[in-house]
């Protein structure tokens, strides 16, 4: 399978963060801030009717991306 981003995940799939795909460096800050990091476990939680936003978990709390946004994240699904 090729690479995914964390907008084509489904409900309820787990993966890990395997790289922030941004050029912009002050967006790719701001998703360091939030815990947006390699490595880390991200959930999808809910989405909305069109795809936009979307709820992850992450680190224990609960966090809403854009569908933009979410494109700039790779993940791999966790076995």
């Amino acid at each position: 399978m090729g690479t995914l981003t964390l907008d084509q995940l489904s409900l309820n799939d787990t993966a890990l963060i395997t790289k922030l795909n941004t050029s912009n460096l002050s967006y790719r800050n701001k998703l360091l801030a939030m815990g947006i990091t390699p490595g880390c476990k991200v959930t999808i939680v809910r989405k909305a009717p069109l795809g936009d936003p979307i709820q992850i978990t992450i680190r224990g709390f609960q966090l809403c991306l854009r569908k933009a946004e979410a494109s700039g994240i790779q993940v791999a699904l966790e076995d």
